[in-house]
């Protein structure tokens, strides 16, 4: 039995833009189930009766600015034409990376294990509650959102570099431990080389505009940062000190 359970789902997770889902079911029933229950959620739904017309909707509907013409993919596995488990290869082998649900009858361990292996993303067996499928479609978007997010470069001069998304600082080879805000105030100093910052607006970017404090916490910051990095702190070559102005990095 399908349950749809339509009013009790969990509120959307943001992930950005509407997401386009391609619904693969040669079954009336579960097809208008799906349709309603993931338009209801707020995606953008195209469905397919047959393999063969799934196939011409990947190939042919148009993509916006280079992307994936799907974020999703929900394929039947028992399908007229061209079975799921043909599609799911024909997609793999033209390095097609969209995720794929597949949706089956068939529950034994070697049909999953085979679906997957193929390149199905997740299995899911019929009869199935619309509440878990929503689920397990939001779980695969997310996880699509987050392989194409854009690398940001790790950051070097000299003999420091810093990667921004592991927070790791390395000095002359060595990994070296900063707090949250010597890592920020890195960050920011190494973004805008030679860019020289006074300390209000240190504190604006680093502390925030609603900060409270004596300014005299960049300095100390700043020392800090210089023990940690420099040979001789005393002498500077990373963090200098513009008189009269503020700090800069290089």
């Amino acid at each position: 039995m399908y349950t749809s359970e339509s009013t009790k789902f969990p509120a959307k997770a943001d992930i950005g833009q509407t997401s386009r889902i391609l619904v693969v079911e040669d079954e009336e029933l579960i097809r208008e189930m799906l349709l309603v229950a993931l338009e209801g959620e707020g995606y953008e739904v195209v469905t397919a009766t047959d393999g063969r017309s799934a196939v011409e909707y990947i190939k042919n509907f148009e993509p916006n600015s280079g992307e994936l013409s799907f974020d999703l993919v929900i394929l039947d596995l028992m399908l007229p034409q061209i079975n799921g488990l043909d599609i799911c290869r024909l997609l793999r082998h033209q390095g097609n990376p969209v995720p794929i649900l597949m949706l089956s009858a068939k529950g034994s361990e070697t049909d999953r294990v085979l679906g997957l292996e193929v390149g199905a993303d997740d299995y899911l067996t019929k009869p199935f509650s619309m509440r878990e499928l929503v689920a397990r479609c939001r779980a695969l978007l997310r996880r699509q959102r987050f392989s194409t997010l854009p690398q940001i470069p790790i950051l070097k001069y000299k003999d420091v570099s810093l990667n921004p998304q592991e927070c790791r600082v390395l000095v002359r080879g060595q990994e070296v431990s900063l707090s949250p805000k010597e890592f920020r105030l890195l960050e920011l100093f190494m973004s805008y080389a030679r860019r020289v910052w006074s300390r209000e607006q240190l504190l604006d970017q680093v502390w925030g505009p609603d900060f409270v404090g004596d300014s005299k916490t960049v300095d100390v910051h700043i020392r800090w940062l210089r023990e940690k990095l420099e040979l001789d702190p005393s002498r500077p070559e990373y963090i200098v000190t513009v008189r009269g102005f503020g700090y800069r990095f290089g």
